[in-house]
């Protein structure tokens, strides 16, 4: 049958493609994190804001290593990333914004840790099989 090969061509060729991405971006964020401590040490000194932009690069490794070990990737973790990116810019721009933009970022970050938690409940209240159906 060739439509029968042609998407199984088609489903192996972007697998392919997607692990080259996953492993692209796992050599970028180790590459930018490695960055990250020269810079900090070059500096003599490690900052907060530092110490967030290692955390997105973790987060971003985890994300990663949570793909290949279970073949999908959770929302949550990009929410993590998200919430992780808002703080730092908070705390690098805290000086600079005005008291109606720091409310509304930290609003977005308040509305993000909301989501994460209805999707933690919407998966111990109500889980669903492999196939996407519900139990």
């Amino acid at each position: 049958m060739p439509t029968q090969f042609i998407k199984n061509f088609n489903k192996s060729a972007l697998a392919l493609l997607e692990h080259i991405g996953l492993g692209i971006i796992a050599i970028a964020t180790v590459v930018a994190a490695a960055s990250e401590v020269r810079v900090m040490f070059d500096a003599g000194t490690v900052t907060l804001t530092d110490l967030l932009l290692l955390f997105l690069y973790l987060e971003v490794l985890s994300m990663v290593s949570v793909y290949y070990r279970q073949g999908k990737l959770p929302i949550r973790y990009p929410l993590y990333i998200a919430m992780i990116a808002l703080a730092r810019y908070l705390i690098l721009e805290m000086k600079n914004i005005t008291e109606i933009r720091m409310l509304v970022v930290a609003g977005a970050i308040l509305l993000l840790a909301i989501a994460v938690l209805a999707i933690r409940y919407g998966h111990v209240k109500l889980p669903y099989t492999e196939d996407g159906s519900s139990e």
